[in-house]
């Protein structure tokens, strides 16, 4: 796996700065997407902008490569999973929440319309 996904020396420094600090910061900036009701798109470009970020702090802290296209992609989608991640469970549940006559929960990233009584 080393090589392909991280080039730091062992999988903890990956785990730590891409999925650990990156995940987080990319599940508060869908959630954050998400309250506030912004499109989907916007989504995308916060998360290129802070796949920049990520790549940044491997350089700055471990002395992985900068610019590096296949290291970027690979951080950058991690950090879209979780991102799309926080941005789906948030918006499930301000549907569910501030719309409950139309709306019922299905599971934590989805809902349906409820059925008319």
């Amino acid at each position: 796996m080393q090589g392909i996904l991280y080039e730091e020396p062992t999988i903890w420094l990956f785990l730590l700065v891409t999925v650990v600090i990156g995940g987080w910061a990319a599940w508060m900036t869908g959630r954050a997407v998400a309250i506030t009701w912004r499109p989907f798109l916007q989504l995308v470009a916060y998360t290129l902008v802070l796949g920049l970020v990520i790549r940044f702090i491997h350089f700055a802290l471990f002395e992985a490569t900068l610019l590096t296209l296949h290291y970027y992609l690979v951080d950058t989608l991690v950090l879209f999973a979780f991102g799309l991640a926080g941005w789906r469970y948030n918006r499930t549940r301000q549907m569910t929440t501030q719309y409950r006559w139309l709306y019922e929960r299905t599971g934590p990233f989805t809902w349906k319309a409820r059925e008319s009584a």
